[in-house]
């Protein structure tokens, strides 16, 4: 994933002190690799076009899961295992994106109104620890330095959806005007 955005911009600060409080502080799990590995993801889904950048053979963007898992099939789509790790490292971040930041998206695709959606029956958790179990598989190259991370993200998948549901509580809080106005007041 190539970075968009500075190594020292304030957007990768906020994020890495919520995701480091969330995880260390809250969940009193202090690993600073999925803690880094997750600030990281936060700052690059910024842009939408990260969010989804996986694209098809026909260079159309795919946007949802299921369609996520068939690009990722080497028997399929997928033209290599380094695709599939790739495909498969971007289901597992964005479903953990997902459930974790925006769980009333994932409501709402089980409602009526969305029955038509493709990921409809998908368990985005079962979905985002399966595809990280199979990227920590990999074990070749530059895939085997981050094999660790992607097995931890696997293993503590929901315990990272708990972590992300904090730092969204604390963006959420941040946007009030009382914690804004109090924060005015300290710092000045």
């Amino acid at each position: 994933m190539a970075s968009q955005i500075p190594e020292h911009h304030p957007l990768r600060r906020l994020f890495g002190a919520l995701t480091e409080k969330s995880f260390a502080e809250t969940l009193g799990w202090p690993d600073l690799k999925v803690t880094e590995y997750v600030s990281n993801l936060l700052v690059e889904f910024t842009h939408t076009d990260q969010l989804y950048r996986i694209r098809n053979q026909q260079g159309k963007r795919v946007g949802t899961v299921v369609d996520l898992l068939f690009e990722s099939e080497v028997l399929l789509e997928a033209q290599s295992m380094e695709r599939e790790r790739e495909v498969h490292r971007h289901i597992g971040d964005f479903t953990l994106f997902m459930t974790g930041l925006f769980p009333e998206y994932l409501k709402r695709l089980k409602t009526a109104s969305l029955i038509y959606h493709k990921d409809f029956l998908v368990d985005y958790v079962k979905t985002g620890k399966r595809s990280y179990g199979i990227v920590a598989s990999f074990s070749d190259g530059d895939a085997a330095a981050r094999t660790p991370v992607f097995r931890k993200l696997s293993e503590n998948f929901e315990l990272c959806v708990t972590g992300l549901g904090f730092v969204r509580s604390d963006l959420d809080r941040m946007q009030d005007p009382t914690y804004r106005k109090a924060k005015d007041i300290l710092l000045n």
